[in-house]
């Protein structure tokens, strides 16, 4: 099993900015994809950043050039710093990492979510 810790968020004006970290522990043999999503009320889940273990990104149009997501595999956490938020961007934040074991099966685990509120 593998378990993920979240730590960041919290309350930001707009254009103010956050940074949201995300720790992975247990039993890991390598960690593939590692993702940061959201949810604001009454909408869906989305994902917002992804970053591979070679550390290819990618972003959800509305966040490009605001959001930057890193990640340390020596330590298996990844990062997401949001920058000129906007009210937009108050959700709960959810970090998503994807395992591969020794045979190459791949499983899926998700963080307890972290608030981020943007005030205007």
């Amino acid at each position: 099993q593998v378990q993920l810790v979240e730590s960041g968020g919290g309350l930001a004006q707009a254009g103010g900015s956050l940074r949201l970290s995300c720790a992975a522990s247990g039993s890991i043999f390598e960690i593939s994809s590692m993702n940061w999503y959201r949810q604001a009320p009454g909408k869906q889940r989305e994902l917002v950043a992804s970053i591979t273990g070679g550390g290819t990104t990618n972003y959800q149009d509305s966040v490009k050039g605001r959001f930057a997501i890193s990640r340390d595999n020596a330590k298996n956490t990844v990062e997401l710093r949001m920058n000129s938020l906007k009210p937009e961007d108050t959700a709960v934040y959810y970090c998503n990492v994807y395992t591969l074991d020794l045979r190459g099966s791949r499983a899926g685990y998700w963080g307890q979510g972290t608030q981020v509120t943007v005030s205007s």
